[in-house]
């Protein structure tokens, strides 16, 4: 991350609408600046809006809220990064301010609202995996972010990880959780995961639901999916992984999905390749691509592992990227 001072810089409302798309004020944290950094809150974002589950701001007439889903801690693992140490992997933790004892990965699911709808990117977890995981379920954070679950009329879907698509099916049944919304996804990556050679993952729950699914629409190319956003194609971290980019003027917001995981280490070092990433070469490619189109344009992005508030800027640090979180309510 960037090196400043440890106080936080918030540049007026108006700087930060012409600047970064943002309606309201944005703040500038060194990772342990506004809250000290923990496992759980891995950028210091304030700890009302981890106790409060959700973070709300607008990127011009967007309305954007963030459901936060829970954390999931995992050992450290020498085969987690394919080209970095375990030892590089804890210095970059210690650098932001964590605890190097472990790696702790978290879930943020972005919701917009849009021309008059509600859209929801990737589903969250649905309880379904960690222990630690599945907040959106249990806190019945939709709700208390305003959201009407039954009024989501599209939900449009990165890739088919498990964390990311295990919220769109009950755990026992596997019965629809938003059957009347229309679920669009990658062609591509529908074809890849509905393969019965494909084994890994989610893959036989995905080849056993997926097909009897009459609200689930495949696009391809890089046309509009719904009024107001358009793919990116982010393949890389899987097959056919895409990411969003919505316009109000010109203000942008791009929904990363795992473009990067988490912020501290792939942001900062977008040369690092996830052990997670199907083709580790163009997932790299790809990152830089993204990250260079979000500091060129200004756009605010979300990332699905961000943490709290799990939105901010792009901004070149040396060899890497710094990420910039919004200051949110």
């Amino acid at each position: 991350m960037q090196s400043i001072s440890k106080r936080q810089f918030v540049i007026s409302a108006a700087a930060a609408g012409a600047g970064f798309g943002l309606d309201g004020p944005l703040a500038f944290v060194q990772p342990a600046g506004a809250q000290k950094a923990t496992p759980s809150n891995p950028i210091g974002a304030p700890q009302a809006l981890y106790d409060k589950g959700f973070a709300k701001f607008k990127v011009g007439d967007i309305e954007v809220i963030q459901l936060f889903d829970g954390i999931a801690p995992r050992a450290h693992d020498p085969n987690f990064i394919k080209n970095a140490t375990v030892d590089e992997t804890k210095a970059a933790q210690r650098a932001v301010g964590l605890s190097d004892e472990n790696i702790v990965n978290s879930y943020t699911v972005t919701v917009v609202k849009l021309k008059g709808k509600t859209i929801l990117f990737d589903s969250g977890t649905g309880g379904q995996l960690q222990a630690t995981a599945g907040l959106i379920v249990k806190n019945d954070l939709m709700k208390k972010a305003g959201i009407d679950p039954a009024k989501i009329s599209t939900i449009i879907v990165t890739h088919f990880h498990g964390d990311h698509i295990s919220g769109l099916m009950a755990k026992d049944t596997n019965a629809q959780i938003f059957p009347n919304a229309e679920i669009i996804v990658p062609a591509s990556e529908y074809k890849y995961w509905t393969n019965p050679s494909v084994t890994a993952g989610a893959a036989k729950r995905i080849q056993a639901v997926f097909p009897g699914w009459k609200n689930m629409r495949q696009y391809e190319g890089d046309k509009e999916v719904v009024p107001g956003v358009k793919p990116i194609n982010t393949n890389g971290h899987s097959p056919g992984h895409m990411s969003y980019v919505l316009s109000s003027g010109r203000r942008q917001l791009i929904v990363l999905g795992d473009v990067a995981i988490m912020p501290y280490l792939f942001v900062k070092n977008p040369e690092w390749q996830a052990a997670s990433d199907a083709d580790a070469n163009l997932a790299e490619q790809n990152r830089r691509k993204t990250f260079d189109r979000a500091v060129a344009d200004k756009a605010v992005v979300t990332g699905y592992h961000f943490g709290m508030p799990g939105a901010g800027t792009i901004k070149k640090d040396g060899k890497g990227y710094a990420f910039v979180p919004v200051r949110a309510a």
